[in-house]
Parts: C-alpha cells; structure tokens; sequence
C-alpha cells in the first residue's frame, strides 16, 4: 500500500511540475518574443504581467464552445486530449534523480515507470501524437483543417525516422534502451555525456524534435498565411486552448527526453556538483532547451513545405544512416 502511495505522489509531483510550467513558459515566451522584436510584451496582468497566462485562461474557459454543424462531433471532441496521452505516458519512463533514494526509511526509485524498452516506447507514443491533429483536421470537415493535418501527418512520417536513426547511435553506446541504463551510461563529468560523441545525432534529433512539434520554421500545419489556423481553424475557446496546452506540455516532455538522452539526465555536469538534487538539474536542462525552441521560433522564418519535406528526407534520412554506421563501425573496433 506505502508503495503505491509512493507511486502516485511520484506521478502527481511530475505531473504538477511539467503541467505548471506551462503558463509560465508562455509567459516567458511573449516576453522573449517581445524582446526579440523590441517591444515589451505582457505588462498589466500581475507584477510585470506575470499573470497574463492565467487571465487567458479564465477567459478561454468563459468562451462558448461552438461546434459546427457539419463536423463529425464525437471525433471533434475527443481530437485535443489525444495530444496528452503520449506525454503523460513519457512522463512516467523519465528518471528525474538516481534509483535506489532512502525516503523516510524505505528505498525509493525516482522514476515512475522503470521501463526496460523506455526509449523505444516514447518513439511509439510520438507517433500516436499526431492522432490528435489528424483527427481534428478530418472532423471539422473543412478544407484548411483537413490540409493542415494533413501537412502534420506527413511531418511526422518525415521526421520520425531520422529521429529514430538518430537514437540507435545511443543505444548502441549505452548497450540499452532503457532511460534510467542510458542515464547510468553517462555517469561522471559533462565530457561523458552522449551530445558529445553523438553531437550529429543530437542536431538532427533536436531539428527533428521541432519538426515533431509542429514549432516554428515547421509549424506548416497551422500556417496562418496559408491555412488560416489549420487543424485548429474550427475550434473554439477551451478547446483551441487544449491544442495550444498540448503544444507546451509535448515540448516541455521532449525536452525532458533529449536532457536525459543526451545531457546525463538528472546527473550533474561535475560529480563535485551532486550535492545539488537532481531533480534541479533536469528542470535546469528542460528549460534550457525549452529557450532553445523559443529562440528558434522567434527568429528563424517558416520553411516552405517543399523545403521541410527535402530536409527530412535528402538531408536528415542519409545523415542518421551514416552516423548510426560511424557509430556501429567505431563501437565494434574499439
């Protein structure tokens, strides 16, 4: 019973952690994008408009949810939380401090889900994502929905792949595919970490990941020039809102992915540094990457699609075969 109880305070301080981000992440986003663009951003809601996230909120939840009359309404419905499922169900395969940790004298393990086939899983639950986009573009029955999430569909097709490639490099250097084997894997200082010897795999990965995510220069599923919103142009208040959540939620988890496939996960980048909790570092390494996004979006403009279908497939598709090659060939000789 003390275990399971053990296991829902693990899920719910993750949970809690990764969804709370969320309006603050937004927040800092406008406030990035306003300095990017000389400008200031939120300023009136809260100290230094701290709080504007929330008041979006509350007004979201006020709208009316307005369903139109010729979509498919159970699909339409449904369509925004499948986009929470993969990053909940990752959420509990990532490690966010070292096994075996003594809690008021019984042993505790700081990851929810010790699951043997951990990165190979969230491979799977990222194809699952692209559901939600999918489904909310058919059921609204209306031709820039259905285009954009048509746009997402392919993305997904293109880059998975790569992404896929990118991480058997790290498989084979780890000897598993484990979240917490591959943490342990990079145990020591920073110059043991895997962006170093897999720094080709990381970049295409990375690039990849904003494709998966549907940021900008990728955000061609939502193109507002060209599709108005996409697969969200027919929904309305909290629902829109969700989509947008889900965006946040999903870069907030990948990013969580990439710090521990990558950066050594909750581990310091000096053992003279692990009196800090681990847990600090990986929050530390999540919002350094969430940054990263952000950056990118704010000054980098959108690919056409011509372009994005050609990077997946002649750039990052040859790349990750040729690394994964490099890799298996320097890991058999050495």
């Amino acid at each position: 019973m003390i275990d399971f109880i053990l296991l829902v305070v693990k899920g719910i301080l993750w949970v809690v952690v990764a969804v709370g981000m969320v309006p603050f992440i937004i927040y800092f986003e406008r406030k990035f994008a306003g300095f990017f663009q000389s400008r200031v951003g939120p300023t009136y809601a809260g100290p230094f408009g701290a709080l504007q996230s929330f008041g979006d909120m509350a007004k979201l939840l006020s709208k009316e949810d307005l369903i139109p009359e010729w979509a498919d309404k159970p699909v339409f419905r449904i369509a925004p939380y499948i986009l929470f499922v993969p990053a909940f169900i990752t959420m509990a395969l990532i490690p966010f401090g070292p096994m075996g940790v003594t809690i008021f004298g019984r042993t505790v393990d700081l990851v929810m889900a010790d699951f043997d086939a951990g990165a190979i899983m969230f491979l799977a639950l990222g194809s699952i994502a692209v559901y939600g986009i999918v489904f909310a573009g058919w059921a609204s029955n209306n031709h820039w929905s259905l285009l954009g999430s048509l746009r997402s569909g392919a993305q997904m097709v293109s880059y998975e792949i790569s992404m896929g490639l990118a991480l058997v490099g790290i498989f084979i250097m780890a000897g598993s595919v484990n979240f917490v084997g591959i943490v342990d894997a990079q145990q020591g200082n920073f110059w043991n970490w895997y962006f170093i010897p897999q720094i080709v795999a990381f970049v295409i990965f990375f690039i990849a990941s904003i494709a998966e995510l549907n940021r900008a220069p990728f955000d061609l599923a939502e193109a507002e020039q060209e599709l108005v919103a996409g697969h969200m142009t027919e929904y309305t208040g909290m629902r829109w809102g969700i989509f947008m959540f889900g965006e946040y939620v999903n870069m907030v988890v990948v990013s969580a992915v990439m710090a521990t496939l990558f950066f050594g996960g909750w581990r310091a980048p000096f053992e003279a540094l692990n009196f800090i909790p681990g847990f600090i570092w990986l929050v530390g390494k999540v919002l350094f990457f969430v940054f990263m996004y952000m950056w990118i979006r704010w000054t980098l403009p959108r690919y056409r699609y011509n372009q994005l279908m050609d990077i997946g497939w002649k750039i990052f598709l040859p790349l990750a075969i040729a690394n994964l090659a490099v890799t298996a060939l320097i890991v058999s000789v050495v």
